[in-house]
């Protein structure tokens, strides 16, 4: 209805200002008319005398139409003005209000979005058949090294993320892995909450990986990341006979440092660190490394890392760390423990060469003073689906090191190839050679198939 009476108001306000032009025109004309009617008189005397009373006749009379006229425009426009706000209510009942609001609350609420928040799973996993020619019932035999040749399931990783809100984030690792004695089991290995405030400041607070040098932080529970069939040994996780605190239970800050081209980044973690390394033979494992539920004391270890990556030079990472705790492996005696890591690695799509140094620091109060340097340089180029590469690794711990017995030197280079038959798989052939102290080196041969799902 309001469309159609639309063009009515447009006509009643049109008459209403032709008459009232109409009307002030007509009375000057009118007036000067009967002035001048005198004058008309003395130049047109043989006009009709009764000219001037018919046209003013006519003239008053086409005034009073004009007038009434008005007068009905005017009535008619007052009515249109009183019945104008009915079209009111249904504008107001119109659903632009209740659109708008659903509109605006997925908005203030994005992070809440199905396809934003649901819980996102991606799996990673391999088979691995590895053997060596060491002998593998000598009494000589180290630990992780003299296993006979094996098929090996490894690690199902459940890599679990999703978005809580805008700012916090979930993420985990849940694996399902077999161990040396062919049980299974479940590990957490990551479970991290974080806080986004910006570029410069995250939070997080879990279990996570210790940023100690690069490779820790680069790949994580999957081989299907790594190039090689394996993690060096330097940064072998901790049930599986490593040195470092691979995991940690705690909180950490990270992010960005303004620097400009030169891309610092910085990293500080505090947490329980870990269980004071045991030797259990034959395997020299610690059955409890990580920390999960209490701390074997109240001092807290720290890691501070600082890591520059420059725009001018694409892929280049340099960096180093520094890690502080204070084990206590049961005995009156506290050891400090001080690890110092330096790395430069330099990753392109089709290139990579990797490397990382380090010295483990243990000081027994009272005692003397065990370094054991470690380090890896490894490179590889992608041809194609083809890519071959290369690493060397060194591992020198003393022979008296109190928390190191069963490690000694490790030493020896590693050949290999991968190759990516698609997107989602990846087959590595690799050859390794260790030389041990006091023990014959060892050759070993693995072949492995990595997925993801």
């Amino acid at each position: 209805m309001k469309y159609s009476t639309l063009p009515q108001i447009r006509a009643l306000f049109a008459m209403k200002l032709i008459g009232r032009m109409c009307g002030r025109l007509m009375l000057p004309l009118l007036l000067g008319m009967v002035v001048g009617t005198p004058l008309l008189c003395a130049q047109q005397i043989n006009a009709p005398s009764d000219l001037n009373q018919q046209t003013s006749q006519l003239l008053l009379r086409r005034i009073d139409q004009l007038e009434g006229r008005v007068t009905e425009l005017e009535a008619a426009l007052a009515k249109t003005a009183t019945a104008a706000p009915s079209p009111a209510p249904p504008q107001a009942a119109l659903p632009p209000q209740p659109q708008t609001e659903p509109q605006a609350q997925p908005a203030e609420s994005q992070g809440m979005d199905m396809n934003k928040t649901l819980l996102r799973i991606r799996g990673f996993s391999d088979i691995t058949f590895h053997g060596n020619d060491h002998i593998h019932d000598s009494p000589q035999c180290q630990a992780y090294t003299c296993f006979p040749s094996s098929f090996t399931i490894g690690q199902v990783n459940l890599f679990v993320t999703s978005d809580l809100s805008e700012r916090f984030k979930f993420l985990s690792e849940i694996v399902f892995e077999s161990d040396e004695f062919n049980n299974f089991g479940v590990d957490l290995e990551r479970m991290q909450l974080q806080y986004s405030q910006n570029d410069y400041l995250n939070i997080s607070v879990g279990r996570y990986h210790t940023a100690i040098g690069y490779y820790n932080t680069a790949y994580h529970h999957s081989t299907w990341f790594q190039t090689t069939t394996g993690r060096p040994f330097l940064f072998e996780f901790e049930d599986k006979g490593g040195p470092l605190p691979i995991h940690n239970v705690g909180a950490s800050l990270f992010g960005r440092i303004p620097s400009g081209a030169v891309g610092l980044h910085y990293v500080v973690e505090i947490g329980n660190g870990r269980d004071s390394r045991s030797y259990v033979p034959p395997l020299g494992q610690n059955a409890t490394a990580v920390q999960n539920y209490v701390d074997e004391n109240s001092h807290k270890a720290f890691n501070v890392a600082l890591f520059a990556r420059p725009d001018s030079i694409r892929g280049l990472q340099v960096g180093f760390s520094a890690y502080h705790d204070v084990l206590t492996p049961g005995v009156p005696v506290r050891i400090g423990e001080t690890i110092l890591a330096a790395h430069a690695v330099f990753i392109r799509p089709n290139f990579e060469w990797l490397n990382e140094a380090l010295v483990i620091r243990h000081t027994p109060q009272g005692g003397r003073v065990f370094d054991t340097p470690g380090g890896y340089t490894q490179i590889s180029k992608r041809f194609g689906s083809y890519r071959p590469y290369f690493r060397y690794q060194y591992l020198n711990a003393a022979d008296s090191e109190p928390l190191f017995p069963d490690i000694r030197l490790r030493a020896g280079p590693s050949l290999g190839v991968r190759y990516d038959p698609t997107d989602f798989v990846a087959l590595k052939f690799q050859y390794d050679y260790t030389s041990l102290r006091a023990n014959p080196a060892i050759n070993g041969l693995a072949l492995q198939a990595g997925f993801t799902f």
